[in-house]
């Protein structure tokens, strides 16, 4: 008779889980549960964050597989958290966690691996996990960015630049004008110009309280206007803005001027 051949089976790598969340006790509680399936779903927990800047920090010096996220959380929630994974090298699957059912739920559903209601049970993380193993792919940028605008009521708080291999994150406090040059739109803050992914409609939409447009590619922060000008010599701009701690002036158009001369004034 043949000799009986063993086929040896591989076990797959521990998933490698991040988990944000801003309260010490849920991502404790986290801990605990991933430790207690490691029978049934292999995983090693490479890092803490307490809000998502502290996440994508951390995801730039080392990838996960999946991570675990909160949704309300302070500095970066996790639903912009989610729109600036899309932009890594190599985006992680992602689970929320939160303590809010409510109209966002089905969203999660769709464009997230899956949600968890706290308490988190041990059979539900299960098979969101098993689904974050198994999951296919695809950009869902977009749609969470416009999802946490409409939760949060007010646009992002970090805007995505690719440099060199690296995700900057760009506060949009700190932002005092984008300008639109050919493919790219440029944010000036005060220590430098960033290069976005963006468009100046899509920003001037999502920051209207914050932004108003000078210029068909300008576009200023309220906050940083200082006073205007007219311009000396016909050319593309009918006037000039004047910044707050910036020495360079920005493009007015005609069609523009009394409208922003108001906005001034108010």
């Amino acid at each position: 008779m043949p000799a009986q051949q063993t086929i040896a089976t591989m076990s797959p790598e521990p998933m490698r889980v991040l988990i944000v969340d801003d309260e010490a006790p849920a991502r404790a509680r986290l801990r605990v549960l991933l430790e207690d399936i490691q029978a049934d779903c292999s995983t090693r927990v490479v890092g803490e964050a307490d809000n998502g800047l502290a996440a994508l920090a951390f995801l730039q010096q080392e990838p996960v597989d999946v991570v675990l996220a909160d949704i309300h959380m302070p500095r970066m929630d996790g639903l912009e958290l989610a729109g600036h994974l899309e932009g890594l090298p190599l985006p992680p699957a992602l689970i929320f966690t939160t303590a809010y059912d409510n109209h966002a739920v089905q969203a999660f559903e769709l464009n997230a691996v899956d949600y968890l209601l706290k308490p988190v049970r041990a059979e539900r993380l299960l098979a969101a996990l098993e689904k974050a193993r198994q999951r296919q792919p695809g950009p869902a940028r977009q749609k969470l960015q416009a999802l946490g605008q409409q939760l949060r009521g007010s646009g992002r708080t970090h805007l995505p630049c690719h440099e060199r291999g690296r995700l900057l994150l760009v506060p949009v406090a700190e932002v005092a004008y984008f300008k639109a040059d050919l493919k790219y739109v440029t944010a000036r803050t005060p220590e430098r110009e960033y290069v976005l992914d963006e468009t100046l409609t899509h920003l001037e939409e999502e920051f209207p309280e914050s932004f108003i447009r000078l210029h068909r590619a300008v576009l200023v922060a309220r906050r940083a206007l200082a006073g205007f000008e007219r311009a000396q010599e016909e050319g593309d701009a009918y006037g000039w803005a004047l910044l707050r701690g910036l020495p360079e002036k920005l493009p007015v158009s005609r069609r523009q001027w009394s409208v922003v001369r108001e906005i001034a004034k108010g």
